[in-house]
């Protein structure tokens, strides 16, 4: 048994899925037409056979009503001609039977038919070369004596043998359609899988996801499940490609963005090298110098770091409570930007209410909203922030009074190393709220900016709450 599953496994393997979808249709479909021929076949032959007895006992019946004054020795041995029965009375007892031939045979069981005591039966039989069907039954009018009714059969077991001719070359017409069928539908059914197939090993060779498979034109209703699996497959290529992209993108701004300080880190370490052609001034400026590029450095490899999480940690996901997270950072804030006033105003509804998160990827999002808030306030100028519970979700607003948005760059706030006009003389990356955006989606949020009713910046964060 193992050997016959090891060789089955072995042809599923070799054979391709066309092919095996080929064999199985076209089994199942020539199964099909060989059964219903087989099933018209003993059909026809029962009801040929029936018709045949029941011509048997209408004659037998006729005999007996016509002819019920015949003696125990009358016969008849007509069955030489095709349409006439062949007829012939048998009484129980032997010594009482002065006849010696019969031209139908004669047996126990026709006597004991006479005799009554064995119920009427059909017999299959040649005489004098001819097929006979034959009915013996027991002959009414108190006589013990059987009724024996023969007819020729040859022209049923004729019309049985043309059904089954004519039957088995339907059955083959259908095995040979069935193969063609079994492989239309493979090559039909299979198609979309064929190109799907096609574009993922050429996806493959080139490492390029920019391929797509053709999809059939038509209503959407009426598409199948290899369709649907081929639309869900070119929209994972859309989304590869554009992980790629990213990826490359995110690739070529890091190493633009570290380019400039790498350089000036060199500059000043080779300048250091050289501290005893310096005075205590310049050395000391350079060091400064040296460290304050180091920490900037450290600051974008760690933020970088960051970006590249595509989703938080599940075993660090705990039940957080925003209004006591937000609290603490702008406790932080206000000691890092002290020329900067911070407010917060927080719905009574929610100050209890919690989320699912990871604290301190939370605590990073809100620092770094309040940080570019600070970033482009005035001196003294106020930083508004509210937290309220409204229509099943958390609504978390940072408001400055800076500048505000330009119209241009609005639709650019959160992607990487965007920095506006108005920003570029300012400190930073460019990816705090890149980074700020990332970590709202991997916790489920929406994170929003827009230009503020009587200047600066509005952030909207809203975090569902269960």
């Amino acid at each position: 048994m193992s050997g016959r599953r090891g060789l089955g496994a072995r042809w599923r393997r070799r054979r391709p899925l066309r092919a095996r979808l080929a064999i199985a249709a076209s089994a199942a479909v020539a199964l099909v037409a060989v059964g219903v021929c087989a099933a018209a076949f003993v059909i026809i032959r029962v009801q040929m056979t029936r018709q045949l007895d029941l011509n048997l006992s209408q004659t037998a019946t006729e005999v007996t009503r016509q002819r019920h004054d015949w003696g125990p020795t009358a016969s008849d041995d007509s069955c030489r001609y095709q349409a006439a029965p062949c007829v012939q009375i048998v009484p129980s007892d032997p010594a009482k039977d002065p006849r010696q031939h019969y031209t139908l045979p004669v047996g126990e069981a026709t006597r004991q038919v006479a005799a009554g005591r064995h119920p009427a039966y059909y017999t299959k039989l040649s005489v004098a070369g001819q097929p006979v069907r034959m009915f013996t039954s027991h002959l009414q009018g108190g006589r013990s004596e059987a009724l024996q009714v023969a007819l020729r059969s040859d022209s049923v077991e004729r019309g049985v043998r043309q059904a089954a001719w004519a039957l088995s070359a339907v059955g083959g017409a259908g095995v040979l359609l069935a193969a063609a069928l079994g492989y239309w539908v493979s090559r039909t059914g299979l198609a979309p899988v064929a190109r799907l197939t096609a574009t993922a090993e050429r996806i493959a060779a080139t490492r390029d996801a920019r391929h797509r498979i053709e999809l059939p034109t038509g209503s959407p209703a009426r598409e199948d499940e290899v369709t649907r699996l081929a639309t869900s497959f070119n929209i994972m290529l859309g989304e590869l490609e554009q992980s790629v992209a990213a990826q490359k993108r995110l690739v070529a701004d890091a190493s633009h963005e570290l380019r400039t300080p790498l350089t000036a880190l060199r500059t000043n370490a080779e300048l250091l090298a050289r501290a005893d052609r310096l005075t205590d001034t310049q050395r000391d400026r350079a060091s400064s110098a040296l460290g304050r590029q180091l920490r900037e450095v450290t600051t974008l490899v760690n933020d970088l770091i960051e970006l590249a999480r595509d989703e938080e940690p599940q075993p660090l996901v705990e039940q957080v409570r925003p209004a006591a997270l937000l609290e603490h950072a702008v406790g932080a804030a206000r000691e890092h930007w002290p020329e900067i006033t911070f407010t917060t105003r927080t719905d009574p509804a929610a100050a209890e209410a919690t989320i699912p998160g990871v604290p301190p990827r939370l605590a990073r999002l809100l620092s770094n909203l309040l940080d570019n808030a600070a970033k482009f306030s005035p001196p003294g100028g106020p930083v508004e922030t509210e937290l309220a519970l409204a229509a099943g979700q958390l609504d978390l607003t940072v408001r400055d009074h800076g500048p505000g948005i330009a119209a241009a760059d609005l639709p650019h706030v959160f992607d990487r190393f965007y920095r506006a006009q108005a920003a570029r003389a300012l400190p930073g990356s460019g990816l705090g709220l890149a980074m700020a955006r990332q970590i709202a989606r991997a916790h489920g949020a929406d994170l929003t900016a827009e230009r503020a009713p009587g200047g600066g910046a509005l952030f909207r964060l809203r975090v569902p709450a269960p």
